[in-house]
């Protein structure tokens, strides 16, 4: 009588292996630039959200200039996502006079936002995305969208 052995063989296991190795790597990068790209529209949001709470101070003080200190806002949250434990943007007003203001979201450093480069948006609604991160907006990051 022959003895069968049930089981999977080495070689089988090492196919699976590298099958799921070769998926990963294909999968991974997608995923990781899903959620850069969530995590910056947590930023336009709470830009969006800091330019009303400007707005709102406006209406009531007839000047933006002492709704904002001259780095921290003080009168919206400091920083992005508002409603996670885990921060990856700065929410600063940049500029601010008693009729223009200028507000951005700066990447923390030492989070995977730093190569995705600032946001900027001012009272006229003007918005601006560093795309390339060179710490300058560029003709063609005059907007928030991927291509202007």
């Amino acid at each position: 009588m022959i003895k069968r052995s049930s089981g999977f063989t080495l070689i089988e296991l090492l196919i699976v292996i590298v099958i799921l190795g070769i998926l990963t790597s294909v999968a991974l990068p997608g995923y990781q630039d899903h959620v850069r790209k969530t995590r910056r529209a947590d930023a336009q949001g709470a830009l969006t959200g800091l330019a009303q709470a400007m707005e709102r101070h406006f209406t009531s003080n007839v000047t933006y200039a002492t709704g904002s200190a001259a780095t921290v806002p003080t009168i919206f949250a400091t920083q992005a996502p508002i409603d996670s434990p885990t921060k990856y943007y700065d929410l600063r007003v940049t500029a601010s006079t008693a009729t223009t203001y200028t507000l951005q979201a700066i990447p923390i450093a030492g989070t995977s936002q730093v190569e995705d480069g600032r946001l900027r948006l001012d009272n006229f609604g003007n918005r601006a995305w560093d795309r390339n991160a060179n710490g300058a907006y560029d003709a063609d990051e005059l907007c928030w969208a991927e291509e202007c």
